[in-house]
């Protein structure tokens, strides 16, 4: 089975669950209309389906061969590629002055939802070229932004972001790539990279890299590092010093080339400096948080992807002479995968409408809270999104039978796809770390505790509705709020410690399932309240709040009580 864009759930939950539709209503997009979002994600969600999808299995298969340092795509991509660039798919949250749309960054979201369902690959060497126009937008000169924005945006050209090396992957500060300064303004870099998405490939003629380095005179660690934009081709067409070495063999997204790059072969890279030096790690972050918002939408789409093929496939398989479907076990996992996916693409939505509020309201202090709001719920969508990304695709495997466990079915591609997600753009206990001993202590707690009252008027207004068929929905929910109340004011009144870090990834948890079950909650109330499909989103969040919701107990034991079980291990991990 291939892959449909859902798009009547899709703007569901971003006009609702993420506030799209309020925002619509108070001139935040100016005069973008309603009909104009359906248009686009219809479109969007025919290019997906049409175009993307059945390239998905293809790019599996063939991989991308390297030759002579050249990469080649599975057949059919380049060309899927520039007509999804030309429709203008890749410009469209990017700055009007440079050539693209400027639509809401939420807008972007649900499409990179769509590209990335479709082919995980595929969609994920656009997020990067996003992520970099946003970094140049921001940082770069205006010679350099009005050399390479323009074709960044269009997509003529893609952009890289490249930070990891073989003896630095979390621990940035530990690179080594080195940057000296050249007489004309310039600089030359050498050194080399691992793990690059999209380093090298044909979808383009050039391909501009973003690139961490340290100067000679730059302090240690991260307050050393500055960043550099250094193209495969120079402005005057001729080959600059960097190439890509090898391709890694990878468990999954075959049809992405991750590449290890070297600069200096012949005395050093040109690159122009982006920001300030030594202050890279400020621009970086600029494109690693778009990016982190875009690979939890990976999550969201993989398990999209997985779940629509598992629901086909029990709806058609007899066993004992009924469809596995209307076995309870095979509902519980059926439910239980999309509960899952409509929870992590709730909170990655809302994300998505926080960062427009932080850029495009007028009130500087709406500004300021929509940053704050927007930099709590990040780690989240990422790392919350992505794990269910994961569990999802194992669950499409497990309702395939023996099936899942064969490669032609496609179930699981899904789940080897899935599981880089949780690991790139910061690994997912980064994101519970930060999470803890960054975002929850904003404004001295206050950030975490508007959106905890947020949550908890939603189960008020569930439990105001009076609608049976909610079930004990209001009560467990209830339950999985104060239960992550707890939890976030015993963090904010411990030091940050080995105790603290031992339970940031349970605490993670807790925070996207209080969340996710209570954005369920309140798309089924709007869906009651405009009689729109409101017997199913109620049935979801109903089972939701009885059947996951429920761990947040046990989860927040974790992050309160089981800290000591951990750091007084070491005999178990002798």
């Amino acid at each position: 089975m291939t892959y449909r864009a859902p798009v009547a759930d899709i703007a569901f939950a971003l006009k609702h669950a993420a506030g799209l539709k309020a925002a619509l209503t108070e001139g935040l997009y100016g005069d973008l209309d309603e009909a104009t979002v359906d248009s686009v994600l219809e479109e969007a969600g025919k290019f997906a389906s049409d175009v993307i999808a059945p390239l998905n299995a293809v790019g599996d298969k063939f991989g991308t061969p390297f030759k002579d340092g050249n990469v080649t795509t599975p057949p059919g991509w380049k060309a899927a590629y520039t007509a999804w660039a030309a429709a203008g798919w890749n410009g469209l949250a990017s700055p009007a002055d440079f050539g693209g749309q400027e639509l809401p960054h939420a807008v972007n979201a649900a499409c990179i939802e769509m590209w990335n369902a479709a082919s995980m690959a595929f969609g994920i060497g656009p997020v990067l070229t996003m992520a970099a126009v946003d970094a140049l937008h921001a940082y770069g000169s205006d010679h350099l932004k009005q050399t390479y924005l323009e074709k960044l945006i269009s997509g003529e050209w893609m952009g890289t972001m490249q930070l990891t090396e073989p003896q630095a992957g979390s621990d940035v500060g530990a690179l080594r790539t080195k940057a000296e300064r050249a007489p004309d303004g310039s600089y030359r870099i050498t050194g080399s990279k691992i793990f690059i998405t999209y380093g090298e490939h044909d979808l383009t003629d050039n391909i501009i890299h973003f690139v961490l380095a340290r100067l000679p005179d730059a302090p240690a660690g991260t307050k050393g590092i500055s960043l550099f934009l250094v193209p495969k081709f120079m402005p005057d067409g001729s080959r600059n010093d960097v190439r890509a070495h090898s391709l890694e063999h990878k468990m999954g997204i075959h049809a992405s080339p991750t590449c290890t790059m070297v600069y200096g072969d012949k005395g050093g890279a040109t690159g122009w400096l982006i920001g300030e030096e030594h202050k890279g790690m400020l621009c970086m972050f600029t494109m690693m948080n778009r990016a982190r918002l875009a690979v939890g939408l990976q999550g969201v789409a993989i398990a999209d992807r997985a779940l629509q093929q598992a629901w086909a496939y029990a709806r058609d398989r007899k066993q004992m002479g009924k469809a596995i479907i209307d076995y309870p076990d095979v509902k519980r996992m059926l439910l239980t995968m999309r509960s899952l996916t409509g929870a992590a693409r709730a909170i990655s939505y809302a994300t998505g409408v926080a960062l427009d509020r932080s850029i495009r309201a007028k009130d500087p202090a709406a500004r300021e809270k929509a940053l704050a709001r927007c930099s709590l719920l990040t780690p989240v969508a990422k790392a919350f999104s992505t794990d269910i990304g994961i569990e999802v695709a194992s669950l499409g495997v497990q309702v395939h039978g023996g099936m899942g466990f064969i490669e032609e079915t496609g179930a699981a591609q899904h789940y080897r796809d899935a599981r880089i997600a949780a690991i790139y753009e910061g690994t997912n206990g980064i994101q519970a770390i930060d999470l803890v001993t960054r975002k929850v202590p904003l404004e001295g707690g206050n950030t975490v505790r508007l959106y905890m009252n947020e949550l908890r008027d939603i189960v008020t207004a569930v439990q105001a509705s009076n609608n049976p068929a909610f079930g004990e929905t209001a009560a467990r929910l209830n339950e999985a709020i104060d239960s992550l109340e707890r939890a976030t004011q015993w963090l904010l009144s411990q030091k940050t410690s080995e105790t603290t870090l031992a339970g940031a990834t349970p605490y993670l948890r807790l925070f996207g399932t209080a969340a996710g079950g209570c954005m369920l909650a309140e798309q089924a109330l709007i869906a009651l309240r405009e009689n729109d499909d409101s017997a199913s989103r109620t049935a979801l969040a109903r089972f939701f709040a009885e059947n996951i919701a429920v761990q947040a107990t046990g989860l927040e034991r974790n992050v309160t009580e089981g800290a000591q079980s951990i750091t007084d291990a070491e005999a178990a991990l002798a």
